[in-house]
């Protein structure tokens, strides 16, 4: 990013935003790289914790299993019911991506290039961590998201997650995915309208602002919003939104059979997890992601994109 780039993106997000984000980047690639021990606070970058998965699902002999699993990405089929959804918008489909970690294994990346190339549907979301690490250069990660967008059509919305940098965004709008940053968007449709609002990280950076990001949306507005985490549900719903699409937990990853998640690392309620649920008059959705993390391994968590078909309640 150069200083052209930062100074347009400081006077979009505004200067606090901005700073925050880029130092909070910066403490975190010093803690990962220079403090000793740092990796045991956060497991996705302690490669022991890596080596003792693999070697345990080698011992077990599932390794094999779980490599091919990570790559047979499945096309799931949702239904959004909400209620006083303008009749324009009866049968939009949303094409959902998540955890892409389009750098972690080729083989994933062009698999899911191959799934999406011909799919229909009206508009594509993506709910963030398009890089297989936390820190480190970002560039690897724009040229998978280069492969990916030739096989997207039309308008394209995303926000960040927590393995993103902020330093990324003017790469992916070159692109032609407009990233969201506590912003929101009006969505028209034969003279009506529905809006699509995200926020940035909300799990590990917390620089997510539901107030701004939902500042431009009427209050009897039918609104969606994007979020990297399922964490902030109960902001969302309490700021009256309809839906929330977001990703982070994987699912679990590797899953105890009947997709039961060991760990999901969000504060949230395990069946906020994964697929579909609701909270209070808010419908929700957690994608367990096409990528994979730490190990590029999956375990009764098969990989995923989701396309949401919109109606009235």
């Amino acid at each position: 990013m150069n200083a052209i780039e930062l100074e347009a993106l400081r006077e979009r997000v505004g200067r606090t935003h901005l700073q925050r984000r880029l130092g909070l980047e910066e403490d975190h690639e010093v803690f990962v790289f220079n403090r000793r021990g740092a990796h045991f606070f956060y497991p996705e970058n302690w490669y022991s914790v890596h080596g003792f998965i693999r070697s345990c699902l080698r011992v077990s002999g599932l390794y094999g299993r779980a490599q091919r699993n990570a790559c047979a990405i499945g096309l799931r089929h949702n239904r959004l019911g909400i209620p006083g959804l303008p009749a324009p918008f009866e049968g939009f489909r949303l094409l959902h991506l998540s955890d892409l970690h389009v750098d972690m294994a080729p083989r994933n990346t062009e698999a899911l290039a191959r799934l999406i190339s011909d799919l229909d549907y009206d508009l594509c979301v993506l709910t963030g961590d398009y890089r297989a690490r936390t820190f480190g250069p970002y560039e690897p990660t724009l040229e998978g998201m280069a492969m990916i967008r030739e096989r997207l059509k039309g308008e394209i919305f995303a926000i960040l997650g927590n393995h993103d940098s902020i330093r990324m965004v003017p790469g992916l709008e070159a692109l032609g995915i407009r990233v969201l940053l506590n912003e929101s968007v009006e969505l028209e449709r034969d003279g009506r309208s529905i809006h699509l609002a995200g926020i940035d990280d909300a799990h590990y950076y917390q620089v997510h602002n539901i107030d701004k990001a939902s500042a431009g949306i009427p209050q009897e507005a039918v609104a969606l919003l994007l979020s990297h985490t399922p964490e902030v549900y109960r902001h969302a719903a309490h700021s009256a939104f309809d839906v929330m699409l977001c990703g982070h937990t994987h699912g679990g990853q590797i899953c105890l059979p009947g997709s039961v998640p060991i760990t999901w690392d969000a504060r949230c309620p395990r069946r906020m997890a994964a697929g579909s649920w609701r909270y209070h008059g808010m419908l929700g959705y957690t994608s367990v992601g096409a990528g994979t993390s730490v190990v590029n391994a999956r375990l009764n968590c098969p990989p995923e994109i989701t396309l949401h078909t919109l109606s009235d309640a």
